[in-house]
């Protein structure tokens, strides 16, 4: 028996996650409604590039208001994204937005508000875990034991800045949320799933401006520890990555468990193995090495089905509100360094 396939939009086109958002929903067998951007974010030319048969829509509300259209995909700016995912979920849309999904308190509020009287998903995606094979694979690995129970997280979230590249809202963390909840969401998200947690107490935050006088507001350094039970974090993330490095930055993900330990070279091995997703394993059996590059994404194929079925098999809805809250308050306390303006 065949199955109609799912529709979905991609609204906005200001970050760059929205071509692996668009790629993985068509992977999953999914079919794209047609894009809607405002203006010619610099994203733009990438997107109609990869994805030349992809229809751009005039009107937001055209694909707001088809009822073929299942899911919409938000990579607006962050501080439109609460507002645009809302609407959508009102009419009838479920909804898969890039990290950070929201930048306040007050539009978390919003958001899990209009989830509860309309029953649609809100997906944040975090990207450094569902779209990385290798956290999939060390996912596994922790739910098998193989290093004991998680007592540590060490996140590493170094970013290239590209400073011609960006637009005046990164500069402004009103309007992208400061640096904590921009990257550090992933990091905070990583820690509650592989501790096995549901909530974390934040122990410390900071943010720096450190090298960026002439941008008083822009946060160039952070970072964050938290606390559950006996697990803890450290979380460092960065607009420091050297032009050098063949990529956007050295991302990295340590382990620390009770019987061993995993460590996770996302997207390059420094002067070693080529490609991605390079996972190393300690513990009381195994010395090792894991080239996880082949193992196939989960979260796509997994909201699909949430979205047929009504379940949570990409991600707990209350995981993705928690770990904003998280980031949100963790930007709110942060302790403020350099030269950063008040």
């Amino acid at each position: 028996m065949s199955m109609t396939p799912l529709r979905f939009a991609a609204l906005g086109l200001d970050h760059g996650h929205i071509l692996g958002m668009t790629k993985g929903m068509l992977e999953a067998g999914a079919e794209c409604a047609g894009y809607w951007t405002d203006g010619e974010p610099l994203t733009m030319k990438a997107y109609t590039e990869r994805y030349p048969d992809i229809e751009r829509v005039a009107e937001c509300e055209r694909l707001l208001d088809d009822p073929s259209v299942d899911l919409v995909l938000i990579a607006t700016p962050p501080y439109k994204r609460a507002a645009l995912a809302i609407e959508a979920m009102k009419r009838g849309k479920d909804v898969m937005v890039d990290k950070p999904g929201c930048v306040s308190l007050e539009e978390l509020a919003a958001i899990r508000t209009c989830v509860k009287e309309t029953g649609r998903i809100w997906s944040v995606n975090f990207s450094e875990r569902f779209q990385v094979p290798a956290v999939g694979v060390a996912t596994q690995m922790v739910q098998e034991g193989r290093i004991g129970k998680v007592i540590q997280m060490v996140g590493m979230g170094p970013h290239r800045l590209r400073l011609p590249s960006r637009p005046d809202w990164f500069f402004d963390p009103k309007r992208y949320g400061g640096i904590l909840i921009d990257i550090a969401s992933h990091q905070i998200d990583q820690f509650l799933h592989f501790a096995g947690v549901e909530n974390a107490e934040i122990a410390h935050s900071a943010v720096s401006n450190v090298n960026h006088p002439d941008y008083p507001l822009f946060e160039d350094f952070g970072e964050v520890n938290l606390v559950s039970g006996n697990a803890q974090a450290y979380i460092r993330v960065d607009w420091f990555t050297a032009d050098a490095l063949p990529n956007w930055g050295d991302g990295r993900l340590f382990l620390l468990g009770t019987e061993g330990t995993i460590e996770i070279r996302k997207y390059l091995d420094f002067c070693g193995r080529p490609g991605t997703d390079h996972l190393f394993l300690v513990n009381n059996q195994d010395y090792d090495y894991f080239d996880c590059s082949k193992e196939k994404l989960t979260y796509f194929h997994n909201l699909s089905q949430d979205i047929r079925e009504r379940t949570e098999r990409a991600c707990p809805q209350a995981h993705s509100f928690t770990v904003m809250e998280l980031a949100i308050k963790a930007q709110m306390q942060a302790a403020r360094r350099g030269n950063l303006t008040s």
